[in-house]
């Protein structure tokens, strides 16, 4: 639940936020009859994104404990890690400046005087585009987890992410309250970097069952007499920070190494390290 609570939450913010910064940028230059061109290109994302994802799901479940399913977990998983990692460091660059680049896009699909058919359609593929680019990541990362965690779980998190969203999107840009957009994609991008470290972790094993990395399989210890990964407790933190209960060398490698250096650089401290002054002798 953890995990698809913390994805969800964060797509659909970023997704609700762009909604919103089209919305009441079309709202001040008084453009507001184009808000159902953009709410169309929204709801078509998203129908787009549930529909592929769904059918994805259930196209996999058909083969449940083979291969197959298997080999598309892995490479869900690699896939999942990739695209999470860079569009996070890709939100820490581009929070600022987020808003004004939505903005000259809007300016120019509306032209000159935004009454032609190819403003509204220009408008309505914007919004498609921005909130396609967050509903494929979810579904993505979704699929990463969704095989290896409680339907009912994954579901009660997602629902609880995507109020916390809408709630979040809501105060800040309806109230008018003040909420430090980019300390909190920083705080959040952070905890996925850790998640991103699980994924690999289960890719790793995965491809150790399939024979693909036959090294380093011994496990070191076997914690499961203390907290199993079928347990809820163990469900959990096995899916947000790739807890495993009988960990190999290569596992916790992959996890360290990969941890280490996403935290450290999305955080800015790699650079800081390389930007301070040596120290002279005198």
């Amino acid at each position: 639940m953890a995990a698809t609570l913390v994805i969800f939450l964060r797509e659909g913010i970023e997704a609700s936020m762009i909604v919103a910064v089209l919305l009441a940028y079309l709202d001040k230059i008084g453009q507001r009859r184009h808000f159902r061109d953009v709410l169309f290109g929204v709801g078509a994302a998203l129908a787009l994104a549930t529909g592929g994802g769904v059918a994805l799901y259930y196209t996999i479940r058909t083969y449940d404990g083979t291969d197959v399913q298997t080999i598309f977990e892995t490479c869900t998983f690699l896939v999942a890690a990739v695209v999470l990692t860079y569009m996070t460091f890709w939100m820490r660059d581009h929070a600022r400046t987020i808003s004004s680049e939505l903005r000259a896009r809007t300016d120019a699909a509306l032209g000159t005087d935004g009454l032609s058919r190819g403003a509204r359609r220009g408008l309505a593929v914007l919004a498609f585009q921005a909130v396609g680019r967050e509903g494929l990541e979810t579904v993505v990362f979704t699929l990463a987890i969704v095989y290896s965690v409680s339907a009912s779980g994954a579901l009660l998190g997602a629902a609880i992410g995507l109020v916390g969203a809408l709630a979040i999107a809501f105060v800040v840009y309806r109230l008018g309250r003040q909420l430090n957009v980019s300390l909190f994609f920083k705080v959040l991008g952070a905890l996925l970097m850790v998640f991103a470290a699980g994924l690999l972790v289960d890719a790793v094993d995965n491809m150790q069952q399939l024979g693909w990395l036959p090294i380093l399989r011994r496990p070191l210890w076997d914690s499961g007499h203390l907290l199993s990964e079928h347990s809820a407790l163990g469900d959990i933190v096995h899916s947000f920070f790739g807890y495993v209960a009988r960990p190999n060398p290569l596992e916790i490698l992959t996890w360290v190494l990969y941890a280490a250096l996403a935290v450290t650089a999305f955080l800015g401290l790699w650079s800081r390290l390389r930007r301070r002054p040596r120290a002279t002798s005198s």
